[in-house]
């Protein structure tokens, strides 16, 4: 199963000099995405319990445009392991005026990260989407 989201970054959503988003922006979205996966899966939100790798590989800034996906790779008794992937698409481009942008012809991978969710067995309804 796998699920994702586009959305562009806000000017709220800076933390750093220069229109930096953190890196803790991508995280709660890839917990967002590991929610869906659990709802869709056992009908329940369940609980994040960790993430075993996470890997910032290009920056964030206002503006750009980013692709999140989460697939969900291996399923336990009540453990659900999730692969995720966020990708820049499009690039804002204030060098050039405030309101410019470009589609990149090769997106950029921005953050790449495994985690585990847990849903306790008395909270799992299947959903039969998998």
């Amino acid at each position: 199963m796998k699920v994702q989201t586009t959305l562009r970054i806000a000017a709220s959503d800076a933390h750093y000099g220069g229109n930096l988003v953190d890196g803790a922006y991508l995280l709660q979205l890839f917990g967002d995405l590991a929610t869906e996966i659990c709802i869709r899966h056992d009908g329940d939100e369940g609980l994040f319990r960790a993430y075993t790798a996470v890997e910032f590989l290009a920056p964030l800034h206002v503006g750009d445009f980013v692709e999140a996906t989460a697939e969900l790779v291996e399923v336990g008794r009540t453990s659900r392991r999730l692969r995720f992937t966020a990708t820049k698409l499009i690039a804002a481009r204030p060098d050039l005026r405030a309101s410019a942008a470009e589609v990149l012809a090769s997106p950029v991978t921005v953050a790449t990260a495994e985690g585990v969710v847990v849903v306790p067995l008395e909270c799992q309804r299947p959903r039969g989407d998998v």
